[in-house]
């Protein structure tokens, strides 16, 4: 049955197809903006004069599609997607599909959040660019040109470029106090990259693997597509069970230990310097790797962290993995992986098969920008700014009932939320009113801390961050069924 266009006696497809079409022409006129509601069943169905079943089977296609959303005894909302044009491949019926399909898809949970395109951004563990100096990096970037103009001429090596790795050596000796070598240093494009590496190196299928609970996220999908048993470790504000750790050590017999011991991810938390030194005895004993991704070392508030674990080894089995992507230039994506010659041997062979080592240019930009008297004095600076941001979400949080510790360092608070708030509803309303944060149950091995979730203050402005934060409360509020703000103030 075809439907006829008032006025022109055009069929215009068939009747569903019409009430469907009727809907993206009016989101892309404006009559329907993101967020709001469409008419009800019964006067879509008045204004088109069809059936309303017609309508529910346009309405159901509009939700499978992303471009509403349905909700639950409330009807149906434009979402945050903008509408496809008439006569994109969505009207098409039925798409074009090939043929080729992955026979194993590997996942990022933490990506399938990124990906959402939204206004109030607190689930990015990033640094607000309008804090970074970027005019100052602009320059540093001709100047590599000038004293490199081959550089994009050749590639790195599969290490790095060894000028880079002879001045980061020296400079995690004279600041840290590791004693480490240029070969035993490893250039990786990020400390995701540096993660993949080894656990495509240092593990295979069946292995057992100690890993922190809860943990940053990526790590837990990267360990579990090479098929190990992940064996959580609790971690709290006063570091690890050490008892429970050398049991698991002795009994299951790990190949490695992933952990984020500085200001963790998300928690925030900092392990002591004497469970530090244990770590390493218990290593020792049970032949066990320790693997310390250590991305927030820079970014303290007060006193500085305990020394990396790398600088209690004499064995070696610490590998270390410092990040500077988030403080010094995300976009050059730079990490270093310190490890002894054993274990770096079989690192190395991986990263070659990878990408044949991270790109020159970027290695040149970063070391001419990172030694720089002006990037030192910006760090300390930068400090000030996101311990200011992150006392501004705080003092927005208090009296909500949201429980936290208050971090030392880092980029996220870890928050436990009421009882009455399920966070997976929570963060559904949440992407419909364009805010976005980390449940927690993705960053637990176990898939079991449904009542925490990240939030991040140093991605987005304060000014975001105040109206982010007051969607947020206002919708958990409503969960909990105490004041809210009215609907239209939320959009």
């Amino acid at each position: 049955m075809s439907y006829l266009e008032p006025g022109s006696g055009r069929p215009r497809g068939t009747l569903h197809q019409s009430v469907y079409d009727e809907v993206i022409l009016g989101i892309q006129s404006g009559e329907w903006k993101r967020y709001e509601k469409l008419p009800s069943v019964r006067a879509m169905a008045e204004r088109m004069q069809v059936n309303r079943l017609t309508v529910h089977k346009a309405y159901q296609r509009l939700a499978e599609e992303g471009i509403v959303q349905a909700r639950y005894k409330s009807g149906y909302y434009v979402s945050s997607e903008p509408a496809p044009r008439p006569g994109s491949r969505f009207l098409d019926d039925p798409p074009w599909e090939y043929q080729a399909k992955p026979v194993r898809a590997p996942r990022s949970r933490l990506f399938e959040i990124h990906r959402k395109k939204v206004a109030y951004k607190m689930s990015e563990a990033l640094i607000d660019p309008a804090l970074l100096p970027n005019a100052f990096l602009s320059g540093h970037v001709k100047e590599v040109f000038d004293l490199h103009p081959k550089v994009l001429s050749t590639y790195s090596s599969v290490s790095g470029d060894e000028e880079l790795r002879e001045e980061m050596s020296r400079y995690f000796t004279e600041k840290y106090g590791l004693s480490l070598s240029a070969d035993e240093l490893l250039v990786t494009t990020g400390s995701q990259q540096a993660i993949d590496l080894i656990s495509r190196s240092l593990v295979q299928a069946g292995d057992r693997v100690l890993i922190e609970r809860p943990t940053y996220s990526p790590a837990i999908d990267v360990f579990l597509r090479q098929n190990v048993r992940l064996l959580p470790v609790e971690i709290t504000p006063e570091g690890y069970d050490l008892d429970r750790i050398e049991y698991l050590m002795r009994t299951e017999k790990p190949q490695l230990f992933y952990m984020n011991p500085t200001f963790q991810n998300p928690t925030g938390y900092t392990v002591p310097a004497s469970q530090r030194k244990q770590l390493l005895e218990l290593a020792e004993r049970y032949k066990c790797i320790l693997v310390e991704d250590d991305v927030y070392r820079d970014i303290y508030f007060e006193d500085p962290p305990p020394p990396p674990l790398f600088y209690y080894d004499t064995e070696g089995y610490a590998i270390y993995i410092c990040s500077f992507s988030k403080f010094v230039a995300p976009g050059l994506r730079i990490s270093l992986l310190a490890a002894r010659p054993a274990l770096m041997d079989s690192i190395i062979a991986v990263k070659a098969l990878a990408d044949n080592g991270t790109p020159l240019l970027t290695q040149k930009i970063f070391q001419h920008y990172f030694f720089s008297a002006r990037l030192q004095e910006h760090v300390a600076k930068l400090r000030i700014a996101l311990e200011l941001r992150k006392d501004r979400m705080e003092r927005i949080l208090a009296g909500t009932g949201f429980r936290w510790a208050s971090p030392g360092g880092g980029l996220n608070l870890w928050i436990n939320l009421p009882e009455e708030v399920p966070v997976d509803l929570l963060l559904e309303r949440c992407l419909e009113q364009s805010v976005a944060f980390v449940p927690g149950e993705i960053c637990d091995p176990l898939g079991e801390m449904k009542s925490w979730i990240r939030l991040s203050y140093s991605y987005i402005s304060e000014a975001e961050m105040e109206e982010g934060l007051r969607r947020l409360i206002a919708i958990a509020e409503e969960m909990k069924g105490g004041i809210t703000f009215p609907r239209t103030d939320l959009n």
